[in-house]
């Protein structure tokens, strides 16, 4: 799913005007927010996927914030490029909570599967 998610952006970027080679990666998250998921640590685990993608396909990263154990905030403003992040310390949302521990769910049953389209 992640590889698909990152070639359908990519691709509309191209389609939209953007050169391939001035696309450039901000990338955020993967923090180990859920208590008493340890056989399956879903924030590191889309944190290296997202490193090895843009390793693979050439894209810069010009700035990062992963891991760690708090969630994140994340404000970017696309006309600047600027990104704003808050790292929240006490999390009083309790959809946030369970939308992460369903995704973590999901992740346990189902297969890794799909075609990768290299550009």
């Amino acid at each position: 799913y992640g590889a698909y998610a990152m070639e359908v952006l990519i691709n509309e970027l191209l389609k939209a005007g953007a050169r391939r080679e001035n696309l450039e990666a901000k990338v955020f998250g993967g923090g180990n927010v859920l208590r008493g998921f340890t056989t399956i640590n879903v924030g590191e685990r889309n944190a290296q996927f997202v490193r090895s993608f843009l390793q693979t396909e050439n894209i810069r990263v010009v700035a990062e914030d992963l891991n760690d154990v708090h969630p994140r905030k994340v404000y970017y403003f696309p006309r600047t490029g600027k990104v704003l992040v808050k790292k929240l310390k006490q999390l009083n949302n309790y959809t946030l909570v369970k939308r992460e521990q369903d995704y973590a769910s999901r992740l346990k049953t189902s297969e890794v599967s799909g075609d990768v389209d290299l550009f």
